[in-house]
């Protein structure tokens, strides 16, 4: 069983009988079925009964049923309901839209809306530039997906999607003061949503494409960044590979070996898996070996996808054969973004010396953590109940708010090797060791350092960030008149 998380917190609330010991009791009761206690509060005291809410962390959904028989267990104790935690943060949804002016008046109303706003419309239809400058479009993102390959949910559709767009909505929002709302499209024809993503473009400053399946996504984010005068980002593509690029510059300084000289064998050819090999070989890595669930690609093959081709002809340059356990074997470092339990120790233990492991399938890893940290002197996950989480959270907000600064229109290897580099050096030297490699997702810094190198990687393409500084002839004119 995995460790208890706040992922499946529930509240029980229990009536008990009136005793010096009730609370402790319940206490021992949640110990016993192997939950985290994190409150336990008396809601209710009357002569005869106390109602106490119990408040702890289970690690899956059947423990916390568990836990609940256990405390209904204890003579005297009547449970009258439980409430899963996760549940009620979602109830009504987790944004709202907040105007950003005041509304209090005829007078604000006046240039908020009609009259004044027509003035603005027109200045806009004669330089759409300014779009950029008068709208939400400078500081908005669409947060688009078709619900087909949501997180390890595999293809659950746009509706049951909409809690993971909603909460990257939100994280845009606290770490990066991105603007960004959910687009779920009721479609998964390709021709459909690119349309569709085109036809609302007008009113964003970047398109965050979420959850689309592969070999689709790739279609989807190569038209619409051809097609789109906005940049278009990828994140379970791009995202991911620059914080697995940042943790590799750091775990490699923690065990002393160079990016160009290490053996890559990366586990998963999908949309992660095909960005993070694109991206190691642009930052300059020699050796990658691509496996598939039938092991190592063979160059001579065909492929379902060309992208799955791109990297049976571009990597392993040795053509070593096998599944992967055997290409494993005397390897530097393993990357996984794939399926759970594939590995175990002692597929690690024969990796080479100094060896690093990043596990990242979600909820369950390729292999145990604790199993593979006997052997390997880092691992990481995408789990936040051990060291070294691999999230991508570290990237997207900070980003974006480079991007939209910026007024690109394009993203570039650049920009994404200089993310990468901006995330690993917010772990300062001294702080730097095999359990801490990448920052912590609360770590107020590291949005604005990489919206600073996202910023400088673009360079002087757009002028925009001018713009918004000195504003074009028709904004001055139309916010002067």
């Amino acid at each position: 069983m995995s460790a208890p998380s706040p992922g499946y917190s529930i509240t029980v609330r229990a009536q008990a009988p009136v005793a010096i010991d009730t609370t402790g009791v319940i206490a021992a009761a949640v110990a016993a079925a192997g939950g985290a206690l994190t409150a336990l509060d008396v809601v209710e005291s009357r002569s005869d009964h106390l109602v106490v809410d119990v408040t702890c962390n289970a690690s899956d959904a059947d423990h916390a049923d568990q836990i609940t028989a256990q405390i209904a267990a204890v003579p005297g104790v009547t449970v009258r309901k439980v409430s899963d935690r996760t549940f009620l943060l979602h109830l009504g949804g987790k944004l709202e839209v907040v105007p950003k002016v005041p509304l209090k008046h005829r007078d604000d109303l006046s240039r908020a809306y009609t009259p004044g706003v027509a003035r603005v419309c027109l200045a806009i239809a004669e330089n759409p530039e300014d779009a950029r400058r008068l709208t939400i479009k400078r500081n908005t993102v669409a947060v688009v997906t078709d619900g087909s390959a949501v997180l390890g949910l595999g293809n659950i559709g746009p509706a049951a999607a909409l809690p993971v767009m909603e909460g990257k909505a939100a994280l845009f929002k606290q770490f990066a003061g991105v603007d960004a709302w959910p687009v779920c499209l009721d479609t998964q024809d390709t021709e459909q949503i690119i349309m569709i993503v085109k036809a609302i473009a007008p009113v964003y400053g970047g398109i965050n494409l979420e959850d689309i399946s592969a070999p689709r996504c790739f279609e989807i984010e190569a038209r619409l960044r051809d097609e789109l005068d906005i940049p278009v980002f990828h994140d379970d593509q791009h995202g991911t590979a620059i914080v697995t690029l940042a943790a590799l510059r750091n775990a490699l300084r923690v065990v002393d070996k160079k990016l160009e000289e290490v053996r890559i064998v990366v586990s998963g050819v999908g949309a992660a898996g095909h960005a993070i090999v694109r991206l190691l070989d642009a930052q300059g890595a020699t050796d990658i070996i691509g496996c598939d669930r039938r092991g190592a690609l063979d160059p001579e093959a065909d492929h379902a996808d060309e992208f799955r081709g791109w990297i049976a002809r571009n990597t392993n340059p040795s053509r070593t054969t096998g599944t992967l356990k055997e290409v494993l074997r005397g390897a530097d470092v393993f990357i996984g973004v794939s399926a759970p339990n594939l590995l175990d120790g002692d597929d690690i233990a024969g990796m080479a010396d100094r060896a690093v492991v990043f596990a990242m399938a979600n909820p369950d890893p390729e292999v145990d953590p604790v199993a593979a940290s006997h052997h390997a002197a880092v691992v990481a996950t995408g789990r936040s109940d051990y060291a070294n989480q691999i999230n991508n959270v570290l990237a997207f907000p900070g980003f974006f708010r480079g991007l939209l600064d910026a007024g690109a229109r394009d993203i570039t290897d650049e920009m994404m090797i200089a993310a990468a580099a901006a995330i690993a050096d917010c772990v300062h030297p001294d702080e730097l060791n095999a359990s801490y490699i990448v920052p912590s997702v609360f770590d107020a810094d590291v949005a604005p350092a990489v919206a600073a190198a996202v910023r400088q990687a673009a360079g002087g393409r757009h002028a925009d960030q001018a713009a918004r500084h000195t504003g074009s002839a028709t904004s001055r004119e139309a916010a002067t008149r």
